[in-house]
């Protein structure tokens, strides 16, 4: 997602897979943020994704180590407040910087990189889509959404639930036919970041580590400051990278 400069051997070390992602998005920028002219989508999610539980107990094998948190998957989502502020600003970058490259390079490892990258689908899907994730419309994930309760449906780079793709499309404004690209991902991401306190910690207002802190309240597979999830042992949830790790890789870009 975001980051400042000087961190290409860390991205080719962390971010193999999206080094083959668009560089900007493919939405049009004007001078009042990302323009799409599209319709919205209005998404009706069925009423099994908001109390669906896991079906697989705290280790079991069958779902992967990290997925994205949040209640409609049966997890215990703590939803950061957001900072309209800052997710119009970020909205409003027509170039990624690379402090938000690294972000998302971070994210993205912890995340999906071992499972498919910007195709990946949480390893508890038993009925998968019928095609790449980065090659479907927004349409045709709610779609298989709707049509498969019951399970699992984190999809994607960042390995978004349902409910909250539905809350980031709409705060984009993406109608149906919007193809969930690479660079979509990365600009749906970028409200996370904003609401994280990216800007905050740009500008010296917040520390790193509690940055970090609120991803890992975002991404269930970043540690904490404890080294653990902020979900360990939730539906099997664990950090997939150590504290000391993380704190590397934005140290980078984050100095202080």
């Amino acid at each position: 997602m975001l980051r400042k400069n000087c961190v290409l051997p860390i991205l080719i070390a962390l971010w193999p897979v999206a080094s083959a992602a668009e560089p900007v998005s493919l939405l049009r920028p004007s001078g009042q943020g990302w323009d799409l002219q599209r319709q919205p989508l209005i998404v009706n999610l069925p009423q099994p994704l908001i109390t669906e539980p896991f079906a697989a107990s705290s280790g079991s094998a069958g779902f992967g180590p990290s997925l994205f948190a949040g209640r409609a998957e049966g997890s215990f989502f703590e939803p950061l407040a957001a900072r309209p502020e800052a997710r119009a600003k970020i909205r409003a970058l027509a170039v990624t910087p690379d402090d938000i490259a690294m972000i998302r390079a971070v994210i993205g490892k912890a995340e999906s990189l071992a499972a498919g990258g910007y195709d990946a689908v949480q390893h508890g899907a038993r009925i998968r889509p019928g095609k790449k994730a980065s090659q479907m419309s927004l349409g045709e994930i709610f779609k298989w959404i709707e049509d498969t309760p019951g399970q699992p449906h984190a999809i994607g780079y960042y390995q978004f639930i349902p409910s909250t793709l539905a809350r980031l499309v709409t705060e984009l404004d993406l109608g149906p036919e919007m193809i969930f690209t690479p660079a979509v991902q990365d600009r749906l991401a970028d409200i996370l970041l904003a609401d994280a306190g990216i800007f905050e910690l740009r500008a010296g207002e917040m520390t790193r580590h509690q940055f970090m802190n609120n991803l890992a309240k975002i991404w269930a597979g970043l540690p904490t400051s404890t080294g653990k999830s902020h979900y360990h042992g939730y539906a099997g949830n664990k950090a997939t990278m150590s504290w000391a790790e993380f704190d590397r890789a934005l140290a980078t870009v984050f100095p202080s």
